[in-house]
C-alpha cells in the first residue's frame, strides 16, 4: 500500500532525489563491477596522462588535477563516477521540479532518459572520461534550470555553466540545445505569454553567446590545429554530411531490435497523441493567429532538430566521429517523446503515466548485458595478455629485444564468447566498440616493458607480410624477431559466418 502511494503521490524534493541516486546509481553497477580499463584508459592508467587540453577540454584535465591533487592524473575509479552520480542525481532533481510543480514519480520517468540514454553506457564506459562525460551534462542541465533575479547573472552563470560543459565534453551542446528546444514546446503547450517565448529564445541565445566567449578565451586556446578543420561548406561537404546522417542512423537503428521495435512504436504512438494535446493546447490559446501559428511551425521543426541533433556538433567537423559516445543528443530526443506521452496517458489515466517505466526498464536490461559483454571482454584480454606476456617472457631474445612492435588488427570476430548477446542485442556491439585483440600499453601490466605500438611505418605489419619464420606462432598472433627487434602481428580472426553486427 505504502509502494503505490509512493508511486502516484506528489514528491517533495529529497524524495525526487532519492528516486534518481537510487535509478542513476543502479544503472552503472555493471559497469563499476566490470572494472574494465576501455581503450584511453589503457594509456592514461599506465602514465597518469591527461592529454585533453590538446582536444579542446581542458576543464577536464583541471578536474583530474583537482579531484587527485596532482598535476597528472593517476586512477582512483570508481570516485570520479560516483561523486558523478551525485552531481547527476542532483541535476535530474532541479530539472524536474522545473518541469513539474507538483512532481511525481511518472514525472520523474520522463527526465530519466538523460540518463539511461543507451548510447550514454560506451560514455560511461570509460573510467576516465566517463564522470567528466557526466558532469559536462550535468553543467548543461543547471544552465537550462539556473534563474537569478539579476538579468546579469542570469545570463553570465548559465553561460559559464556552457563554457565549462563544452571544455569537458564538446558534444553536450547537443543537449543544451534540444533541451532548449524541449523548454519551447512546454512553452507553447503550457498556455504560458507569448512573450515567455521570445524572452526564453533571447535568453538562451545570450546565454550561448556568453558560453562561446568563455570557452573561446579559455579551453579553445590550447587545441591542437589537428582538432580544428571543419566539414567543408560546399556540395561535397554537405554530401558527406548527408552521408554521416545516414551512417548514425543505421548504428542508431540498432537499438530497436526485437521487442524493443514494440516498444518504439508504442512511444511513439504515445507521442504524437500527446503532441495532438499540444495541438489542441496551441489552437485554444487567446494569442493573435500570427502568434499561434508561428509556436505551431516551432513545434513541428522540434522533432526534426532534435533528431539532427543526436549527431549535432559532431557533423560540422570533417574528422567525423560516428562513436556511441557522441549521440548524447539521443536522450533529449527521449525527453521529448516521454514528455509528450506522459501528457496524453495522464490525461487518459493518472497512473497512466507509470508505463513510461516498461522502456526505462528495457535500457537498464541493456545496461546489465553490456556489463556481462564487458566482463567477457575483459576475460578475453585478460587471458591473451597474460599469454602474449609469457611468450615474450620465455623467450630470452624477446625478452632483451630492444623494442617489440605491435600491429593491431581490426575484426569484429575477436569476442566470439558474447556472439548471442550480439545476435540478439546488436546495439551491443556498436555500444562496445572494440574491435581489437591487445595494445600495446596492456603489457606493463605483466611486466613487459619493451612492447610499443608500430607507427606509420606499419614495420610490425610488414614483417608478417614478408614471411620471416616467427619465433612464436600461436592462434592470435605470429612473433617474429629481427636482430634487436621483434614484431608482433596479430593474425585476422576467421569468421564463422556471416557478420551480422
Amino acid at each position: 500500500m505504502k509502494v503505490a502511494n509512493f508511486l502516484t503521490k506528489e514528491l517533495l524534493g529529497r524524495e525526487v532525489f532519492a528516486f534518481f541516486l537510487l535509478a542513476t546509481f543502479v544503472y552503472v553497477i555493471p559497469l563499476i563491477l566490470v572494472d574494465y580499463y576501455y581503450i584511453d584508459d589503457n594509456w592514461r592508467s599506465l602514465e597518469a596522462g591527461t592529454a585533453w587540453a590538446g582536444q579542446g577540454r581542458l576543464f577536464a584535465e583541471l578536474l583530474y588535477n583537482a579531484l587527485t591533487f596532482t598535476s597528472g592524473a593517476p586512477n582512483i575509479f570508481p570516485l570520479p563516477l560516483l561523486i558523478a552520480v551525485v552531481a547527476m542525481a542532483l541535476a535530474l532533481t532541479r530539472l524536474t521540479l522545473h518541469y513539474y510543480k507538483q512532481p511525481t514519480v511518472s514525472g520523474c520517468l520522463v527526465l530519466l532518459p538523460l540518463w539511461y540514454n543507451p548510447f550514454f553506457l560506451q560514455n560511461l564506459s570509460y573510467q576516465y572520461d566517463g564522470s567528466v562525460m557526466t558532469l559536462s551534462l550535468v553543467a548543461v542541465m543547471y544552465a537550462i534550470v539556473f534563474r537569478a533575479k539579476s538579468a546579469v547573472l542570469h545570463i553570465v552563470l548559465p553561460g559559464v555553466l556552457i563554457a565549462m560543459a563544452v571544455g569537458l565534453y564538446q558534444i553536450s551542446i547537443n543537449v543544451f540545445l534540444g533541451l532548449v528546444g524541449v523548454e519551447l514546446v512546454r512553452v507553447a503547450s503550457d498556455s504560458a505569454p507569448w512573450k515567455s517565448g521570445c524572452s526564453l529564445l533571447g535568453v538562451k541565445f545570450a546565454q550561448l553567446v556568453v558560453g562561446g566567449v568563455v570557452y573561446y578565451v579559455t579551453a579553445y586556446q590550447a587545441i591542437i590545429p589537428e582538432r580544428l578543420p571543419l566539414q567543408e561548406w560546399s556540395a561535397n561537404g554537405l554530401a558527406r554530411m548527408g552521408d554521416n546522417i545516414g551512417l548514425v542512423a543505421s548504428k542508431a537503428i540498432l537499438l530497436f531490435h526485437g521487442t524493443n521495435r514494440w516498444l518504439m512504436w508504442a512511444v511513439l504512438f504515445c507521442a504524437a497523441a500527446g503532441a495532438v494535446q499540444v495541438g489542441i493546447a496551441l489552437y485554444k490559446r487567446k494569442d493573435s493567429v500570427l502568434h499561434r501559428v508561428v509556436l505551431a511551425v516551432v513545434c513541428l521543426l522540434t522533432l526534426p532538430v532534435l533528431l539532427l541533433l543526436v549527431s549535432g556538433a559532431a557533423l560540422l567537423f570533417r574528422d567525423f566521429n560516428e562513436g556511441a559516445r557522441t549521440l548524447m543528443g539521443f536522450a533529449v530526443l527521449l525527453v521529448l517523446l516521454f514528455y509528450l506521452s506522459h501528457r496524453w496517458l495522464e490525461a487518459v489515466q493518472p497512473r497512466a503515466g507509470l508505463l513510461l517505466a516498461i522502456p526505462l526498464l528495457s535500457m537498464l536490461s541493456l545496461s546489465y548485458a553490456y556489463g556481462r559483454v564487458l566482463n567477457v571482454q575483459k576475460e578475453f584480454a585478460t587471458s591473451a595478455l597474460f599469454s602474449l606476456g609469457h611468450d615474450i617472457a620465455s623467450h630470452q631474445p624477446l625478452r632483451e629485444a630492444k623494442r617489440i612492435y605491435l600491429s593491431i588488427s581490426y575484426s569484429n570476430h575477436w569476442l566470439s564468447g558474447a556472439t548471442g548477446s550480439f545476435e540478439l542485442m546488436p546495439v551491443l556491439a556498436y555500444i562496445l566498440n572494440v574491435d581489437f585483440f591487445m595494445l600495446a600499453e596492456n603489457l606493463p601490466r605483466v611486466g613487459i616493458t619493451n612492447v610499443v605500438p608500430e607507427k606509420e611505418r606499419r614495420n610490425a605489419t610488414l614483417a608478417g607480410y614478408r614471411r620471416y619464420a616467427p619465433l612464436v606462432d600461436s592462434k592470435f598472433y605470429s612473433i617474429y624477431l629481427i636482430g634487436d627487434y621483434g614484431f608482433i602481428v596479430m593474425k585476422e580472426v576467421p569468421s564463422s559466418g556471416e557478420d551480422k553486427w
